[in-house]
């Protein structure tokens, strides 16, 4: 970000983790607020595995991981983040949460030069800068899991956003972070997920009704038509208490019967079946 070296990232779980991650490896330095002492320890815990996991495949080497973790630091203060020029909101995909955070950011952080942006995979980007003073500073920025290694970022305007604030962020995200970015207007899904749910959800409709089995579909999907991951197991890596989340968001706005959760996948959220985030979802984990 032009100007600052500084990164303000807000939430430590598997995609801030990931965002921290990045911005540390390049050299910023990263602050990121947490909610609890627990959520801390989980999000360092994370980080450093990520890049065990980068160290073990020969990414990158144990000097760089060490001064990667070095740039990352810790608060509960959302005050803390306060002179930081870009500021990720990168907590659980729940509109009241967001909006809450996004109204406390208002107050604790008045620097009237920061810019500030969501990892909101579903929700419209004006649903968050409505309830912020400088609507204009707020930008959808859509990392995708596992941050460290997919390349690409969504970025969306509202229609207050402005756009020096468009191009700072993408300029950050190119230029900084070497991501590739793709423009999406401010609709719930924005571009990948407005494609990809429908399928995932369908997918889990086949296995619910006993069509097919989760990994017959897979394997039709990886054997038939050349993709790298099944359906059932992608949802899986997603998380399918995120997925619920992001077709409920979906469903919301378009109202469309393609974007609703299936049932089978509300009784697996609501069992704790998450995924392999969980050890358990529509295959096992270890």
């Amino acid at each position: 970000m032009s100007g600052t070296d500084g990164v303000g990232v807000v939430g430590c779980g598997l995609m801030g983790s990931g965002i921290a991650e990045v911005c540390a490896r390049k050299g910023l330095d990263v602050l990121v607020a947490v909610s609890s002492a627990r959520s801390e320890e989980n999000g360092r815990r994370r980080v450093e595995r990520s890049l065990e996991r980068a160290v073990s495949k020969g990414g990158i080497g144990p000097a760089d991981r060490d001064a990667a973790l070095g740039r990352i630091a810790f608060t509960r203060d959302l005050g803390g983040l306060a002179g930081r020029q870009l500021i990720i909101e990168a907590i659980t995909e729940d509109e009241s949460a967001k909006l809450d955070l996004f109204s406390r950011l208002d107050k604790d952080v008045e620097d009237p030069d920061a810019v500030f942006t969501t990892n909101t995979s579903s929700l419209p980007v004006m649903k968050l800068a409505r309830v912020m003073s400088r609507p204009e500073r707020v930008v959808g920025t859509h990392f995708f899991n596992p941050v460290p290694v997919m390349p690409l970022v969504e970025v969306t305007r509202s229609l207050l956003t402005s756009p020096e604030s468009v191009e700072r962020v993408e300029t950050f995200l190119t230029k900084t972070l070497g991501k590739e970015v793709v423009r999406s207007p401010d609709r719930a899904g924005f571009v990948v997920n407005a494609l990809l749910v429908p399928y995932l959800l369908s997918a889990m409709r086949m296995a619910e009704s006993g069509f097919a089995s989760p990994e017959d579909i897979d394997r039709g999907m990886t054997q038939g038509c050349a993709h790298p991951m099944g359906p059932l197991r992608l949802a899986d890596l997603i998380g399918l208490d995120t997925l619920e989340a992001v077709a409920g968001g979906l469903y919301a706005e378009f109202k469309e019967p393609l974007y609703a959760a299936p049932p089978l996948l509300s009784r697996m959220v609501e069992g704790g079946l998450l995924g392999k985030k969980s050890g358990r979802g529509f295959y096992r984990y270890d």
